[in-house]
């Protein structure tokens, strides 16, 4: 506006030269302009704080992004041991626990990890939320005044614009100017025709800058600004912290599990290898169904082991002949005669019942279908003991 409204003023005191009166409202009219000039200067220099909001707001998008697809992987990465743990517990296998070991160090040094951080925003955060009034304050001393600072962090009705002096003088000095444009247009013409085109410019000028004006009292009120303060102060100091919180708790949540699991884990190492190495002992439960095989397979063996001891003591009893009957002509006896019938052996007849591997009349039942239930293949090797 300055190197604009002095060009068209050179050209016009050039015009208004034969007129004094004229060329002192020429005078008057700069020193108005610079008078606007003196005031914009005088309003607080911003240029140190002023920031690119979409920069920054990008910025924090990307970081947001970021944050949220580490956290995700890192709670699939958490379910999936989980899963894992679960499976390798199901089949008892060494390998697939070792490998849960090493999968579950890196994650919990990742909880651990992600809960230092998410405590050291949270308690940055927490710092600045206590006085934020406070802290802005000393953030801006340097480039702003106290007064202005409160006027935007407070933007009570009870405290005056600190730019409410500065936009006065403003408006009355572009009011004056306009004043005078107005009353050169008016008389001036008549006399100076050549002059018009360069005091409408000067009025299209001081338009402008009256709309500019206007503009700028708005964007120095303080209640937009305030709101938008307020807003990301709610939003940072309580929902970001308490989102922060949340994460605090699940890094230590997991951190915690798997704390646990991998004191756990080793436990059932140290079971499964316990359980292989006392399957002897387990079957010498009484209420093992395995165990309960277990031991009448043996009593079976105890019996055909003496069954096959007896046998061998009768083989070697072979060299014992009976007493051979006598030539006299008296009858054998009816029992030799039955057992020649029936396939007996006739050397073995005379000889005790005890001697003969017999079983006594008193042999109970239960002993004798144990004795008549040993197979053929269990009491093949008796056999050969018995023929020799």
């Amino acid at each position: 506006m300055q190197g604009q409204l002095k060009e068209h003023l050179a050209r016009l005191d050039e015009i208004f030269s034969p007129r004094r009166d004229y060329t002192q409202t020429l005078r008057f009219i700069e020193k108005m302009a610079d008078n606007i000039v003196q005031q914009l200067t005088a309003l607080p220099n911003s240029s140190k704080a002023r920031e690119d909001l979409a920069t920054v707001a990008n910025r924090a998008g990307h970081i947001e992004h970021y944050r949220w697809l580490a956290y995700l992987l890192l709670l699939i990465l958490d379910l999936l041991i989980c899963l894992l743990t679960c499976l390798g517990l199901a089949k008892q296998s060494r390998w697939l626990l070792s490998v849960i070991m090493a999968f579950g160090v890196l994650t919990l040094a990742l909880s651990w990890a992600s809960l230092g951080l998410d405590t050291a925003a949270a308690v940055g955060t927490s710092d600045l939320c206590v006085s934020p009034d406070k802290f802005i304050v000393n953030r801006t001393k340097t480039f702003l005044t106290e007064d202005v600072v409160h006027y935007y962090l407070y933007c009570s009705q009870s405290l005056a614009s600190p730019f409410q002096q500065s936009l006065t003088i403003f408006q009355r000095s572009l009011t004056t100017m306009q004043i005078q444009v107005q009353g050169l247009l008016q008389f001036s013409l008549a006399v100076f025709p050549t002059a018009e085109r360069d005091l409408l410019g000067i009025q299209r000028l001081l338009n402008s800058t009256e709309s500019g004006l206007h503009q700028l009292t708005v964007l120095l009120d303080c209640r937009s600004l305030h709101k938008d303060y307020l807003d990301g102060l709610v939003g940072l100091c309580y929902d970001g912290v308490e989102g922060v919180l949340y994460l605090c708790l699940f890094s230590l949540l997991a951190a915690a599990a798997f704390c646990v699991m991998l004191c756990a884990i080793p436990r059932s190492f140290s079971l499964l290898v316990s359980r292989d190495g006392d399957h002897d002992v387990d079957e010498e439960d009484p209420f093992n169904p395995r165990a309960q095989r277990m031991a009448a397979y043996g009593s079976n063996r105890s019996n055909v082991h003496s069954f096959c001891s007896y046998s061998s003591s009768l083989g070697s009893q072979g060299s014992l002949q009976p007493p051979m009957p006598t030539s006299s002509g008296t009858p054998a006896p009816e029992y030799m005669n039955q057992s020649m019938l029936f396939g007996g052996i006739p050397q073995y007849e005379n000889v005790p019942l005890i001697g003969r591997g017999s079983p006594p009349p008193s042999y109970s039942p239960s002993m004798r279908n144990t004795y008549l239930s040993m197979t053929d293949a269990q009491i093949r090797p008796c056999g050969r003991d018995f023929q020799v």
